[in-house]
């Protein structure tokens, strides 16, 4: 199952743009986070804009996981008809 939802990953990162952008966006906000992690003293803005992304990773990966269940979904209801 860890190999067939890694694989569906893949291929929607490349074939999927919704998905493809949700993963770039998501890459995007853990640098930004790694940035702002890699600071020994965080000030106001900082901390409220880490706590902002944190949240927006939430949303990105929910999103995808919904995509990829949805999928997943699809090939196994395509599976039982076959």
């Amino acid at each position: 199952m860890v190999h067939i939802q890694e694989d569906l990953k893949r291929t929607l990162s490349e074939s999927h743009e919704e998905y493809r952008k949700l993963l770039a966006e998501h890459a995007s906000c853990e640098n930004r986070l790694q940035e702002l992690q890699g600071k020994a003293i965080l000030n106001d803005s900082e901390r409220l804009e880490s706590i902002n992304i944190k949240k927006q990773k939430l949303f990105l990966k929910d999103r995808m996981e919904a995509i990829l269940r949805h999928h997943m979904e699809r090939t196994s209801s395509a599976g039982v008809r076959s």
